[in-house]
């Protein structure tokens, strides 16, 4: 049976005083509902309730609700440790909710840590030919969170005077990997492997929705007929932020493609234009709270203005560690060197140059 679709606007936090949220999942918890943290916290899971992480903010979106402490961060991210409630079950799923540099926020799918490497697993892996191999990589828009939540996820990091840090959470909540355990676990993965059976659920068949026609040049980039963001009459909501590491103040825009079928994120900066990876319209969320049914698109349609663009004096000879296309890197950002400018690329897209003319030049 295919997945059910749906248009929705962006849901808000429940108007609900924190005191009022947090006797609300406690209630849950009396009542048989079964805390399952993955990490270290399995042994006894009542333990993030004692040691800080009782939830002071409920939201809603399908048939999930969400259950979310204050803002934290430690020296790497910015997260929400959150509760997934779904419809039908009496299992409570806490997961780690973190901000991207992208300024998408995004559910970690596992995590390793030890001497060697220190990072948050990125979803699911796709293939792809690297310098002639066919290699494994993360496919991180696996682990975007839906676009109908990302509003009230930033509204509430907004709330706090002081955003406390705290190293402790993501190894109490996540599942601990061996170092080079890329992939994640089933957990994750499952609910993705049954959406994909079923035909029906696969955007445009399973293939791109949008791809170049000559590598390298930004301007030959070719939407399938119909996925292309309909700026005249499918800009659903707008809604302003603020980014330290983009200049000042951000405005997204939630806008749907000519056929309905699938949703764009677009953010706007002083300076920079970026869309973060499309996503389904499907009401189907996983315990990760994220979608089981991806929009397959170029990674370079969904460069956010600041990518990874360095030299990694470590090896022997230093190597150019970058994600951004050649020749288009700009400067460093000023807040993290290790990320330069990608505006040479993205200002060249023929989508983004649409987008300020039908969109941005007219608010």
């Amino acid at each position: 049976m295919p997945l059910p679709t749906r248009i929705v606007r962006s849901v808000r936090p429940a108007r609900a005083a924190p005191a009022q949220v947090a006797r609300e999942f406690r209630r849950l918890l009396d009542a048989g509902f079964r805390l399952r943290p993955a990490g270290l916290a399995r042994r006894s899971p009542r333990m993030l309730l004692s040691r800080g992480y009782t939830p002071r903010y409920r939201v809603a979106l399908f048939d999930t609700t969400l259950y979310l402490t204050n803002v934290r961060e430690n020296p790497d991210v910015r997260f929400f440790v959150a509760y997934v409630v779904q419809a039908g079950s009496r299992d409570v799923h806490p997961r780690i909710f973190y901000k991207d540099v992208s300024l998408v926020w995004r559910s970690a799918s596992h995590m390793v840590r030890s001497e060697g490497e220190n990072w948050i697993g990125k979803g699911d892996l796709r293939t792809q030919v690297l310098d002639g191999d066919l290699v494994e990589v993360s496919a991180e828009e696996t682990t975007d969170l839906p676009l109908e939540l990302q509003a009230a996820l930033e509204a509430l990091c907004r709330i706090p005077r002081r955003v406390p840090r705290d190293d402790a959470a993501l190894e109490l909540v996540l599942r601990r990997g061996p170092d080079d355990r890329l992939a994640p676990y089933r957990d994750f993965t499952a609910p993705r492997r049954r959406a994909a059976a079923d035909p029906r659920n696969l955007v445009n068949g399973g293939r791109p929705i949008a791809r170049f026609a000559r590598p390298n040049d930004p301007t030959s980039l070719r939407f399938v007929a119909g996925f292309e963001p309909d700026f005249a009459r499918g800009v659903l909501e707008r809604h302003a932020g603020r980014s330290r590491l983009y200049g000042g103040a951000v405005r997204r825009f939630r806008i749907l493609s000519r056929n309905r079928r699938i949703q764009y994120l677009f953010f706007a900066a002083p300076r920079h234009v970026w869309i973060v990876p499309p996503q389904a319209t499907t009401t189907c969320l996983s315990t990760y709270a994220v979608r089981t049914v991806d929009v397959i698109a170029p990674e370079e349609l969904c460069l956010p203005g600041y990518e990874y663009h360095f030299v990694d004096d470590s090896l022997d000879p230093p190597a150019l560690h970058t994600q951004i296309p050649p020749g288009h890197a700009g400067e460093p950002s000023e807040h993290d060197p290790s990320r330069a400018d990608t505006s040479r690329w993205l200002e060249e897209l023929p989508v983004v140059r649409e987008f300020r003319r039908r969109v941005l030049d007219v608010c």
